[in-house]
């Protein structure tokens, strides 16, 4: 009997519990799933990587920081460049192998071979200005009569325009600062819906319509400010002529860039002016006539916001603004004269001086909310090359009261006074920096006070003019 017991205690000691036959099953599939979250992250890596990647590039102050030298840099990682609002009294200047080319409606990003361009809705189009600008850089050995694609939905400027946009300028109690180009009167129409697009410059319908916009515009001309009206035919012959020039080029925007997007290709829109000019977010009245943020690129060129990836804002390493209106961290006059012919600041498009001040870190957070802003590229770096000391203001002093937030109110911002950090200069050649760790450490400090104070980082440095004086950092994204 006890023999039998022994033999079952053995027995028992040999029966798995019940749970035991799973345990196997259950780490497999454990297993199986961490690798499967390991191979979907690597997946989610790879497309973020490889995935084509659509870009907004944006001026973050008054405009003039520097574009054209980053949309230099960006172009060899896109297919497409699309300009997406404004007119020709914008303008973006590139260097390039020793040239300086400047643009004013055409992509710049067509300087490079093998690239298309599109002057999308959201521009108004002078095309006289169109015409001479192809010629200028025809002559200069850059033909864009292959890769330069016009939207048949961007608006016309008319002679009627320009002269409205003097006219009113010098009838107007304050000045805002036109270039008097006719960019205004002609976004005017385009609201009031009177406009005249493309689509209608190339139309059988065309006469008609410019017979209706020229009696009203005339109309106008002799009531309210006594001038002479515009001839009729002399108008119609012209447009006729560059309607038959421009239309080889045109196309529809929208369908052009959503068939672009479905092969895969890569674009790149490019902002005019800056944030503190757009008509909705900037120093109004003292702004442009168009949104020059990033939500004007879906607008001004007919994309869906699903196919914007980045937003990269542009910033000088100081401040500038050309024309009227509030710039409270403006420079005492000699250190003015000083900033602006070491940095050249004088107008692209106008050749107007440009007013300079110290780095506005109110302002450029401002533009990082309305952009949504991912990176910021710097400029001119090496224009306070010379300075002792470096001052930002991080907020500003209405009377008794601290503004840390960009107002809406100009009146505020007129009165408003900068509340300055000073940081030591670094006294020492920034042009000659080709990296982040060969930058003066002096210079890498103030540089990481910014990317403090404006919540993200900087993607990209130019320390110069030239195209090879410029470089990426460690927080530069790959576009595709």
């Amino acid at each position: 009997m006890e023999k039998e017991k022994c033999i079952d205690r053995r027995s028992d000691s040999n029966i798995l519990p019940p749970n035991s036959y799973f345990l196997p099953i259950i780490l497999f599939f454990c297993v199986l799933c961490a690798v499967c979250c390991v191979l979907s992250a690597v997946c989610c890596l790879l497309y973020a990587i490889l995935a084509p990647m659509n870009i907004v590039l944006v001026g973050a102050q008054w405009g003039d920081e520097g574009k054209g030298k980053v949309i230099d840099v960006l172009t060899g990682e896109v297919d497409i460049l699309v300009r997406y609002q404004g007119g020709h009294n914008a303008g973006h200047t590139v260097i390039a192998d020793g040239k300086e080319f400047i643009f004013h409606l055409i992509p710049s990003g067509l300087l490079h071979k093998g690239k298309t361009g599109l002057i999308g809705n959201g521009v108004v189009i002078d095309p006289e200005a169109l015409l001479e600008e192809m010629q200028r850089l025809k002559a200069r050995g850059i033909d864009v009569r292959r890769t330069l694609k016009i939207s048949d939905e961007a608006h016309v400027i008319f002679p009627y325009h320009k002269r409205l946009d003097i006219l009113e300028e010098s009838w107007r109690t304050g000045r805002i600062g036109t270039t008097g180009r006719g960019i205004g009167p002609c976004y005017v129409d385009k609201v009031a819906r009177c406009g005249i697009r493309v689509a209608d410059l190339c139309s059988k319908e065309f006469a008609h319509k410019l017979r209706q916009r020229l009696t009203e515009k005339n109309r106008l001309l002799r009531a309210m400010y006594g001038e002479r009206p515009l001839s009729f035919q002399q108008l119609l012959g012209r447009y006729q002529g560059y309607a038959k020039a421009l239309a080889p080029h045109v196309v529809h925007g929208p369908r052009f860039l959503q068939d672009a997007i479905k092969r895969g290709k890569r674009i790149l829109f490019e902002g005019a002016q800056g944030t503190l000019l757009d008509i909705d977010h900037g120093t109004y009245p003292y702004v442009t006539s168009s949104n020059a943020t990033a939500g004007g690129a879906c607008t001004g060129s007919g994309v869906p916001p699903t196919a914007i990836h980045k937003v990269i804002g542009v910033v000088k390493a100081y401040t500038t603004r050309v024309g009227e209106g509030p710039l409270p961290t403006e420079f005492p006059n000699a250190l003015m004269e000083q900033i602006r012919h070491r940095g050249k600041e004088f107008g692209a498009t106008t050749g107007r001086p440009r007013r300079c001040g110290w780095f506005d870190a109110v302002v450029v957070r401002h533009a990082v909310c309305v952009n949504g802003i991912d990176a910021i590229a710097v400029t001119k770096l090496d224009v306070l090359d010379d300075m002792d000391t470096i001052k930002i203001c991080t907020g500003y002093r209405d009377g008794k009261k601290q503004i840390r937030e960009f107002p809406s109110d100009i009146d505020v911002l007129n009165r408003a006074e900068p509340i300055y950090e000073t940081l030591p200069g670094w006294k020492a050649p920034a042009s000659e920096s080709t990296r982040w760790q060969a930058l003066p450490m002096a210079a890498r400090r103030y540089l990481k006070r910014l990317q403090t104070l404006l919540g993200v980082p900087i993607c990209l440095i130019s320390t110069g003019s030239k195209r090879e004086q410029a470089f990426k950092t460690k927080h530069w994204f790959a576009t595709g």
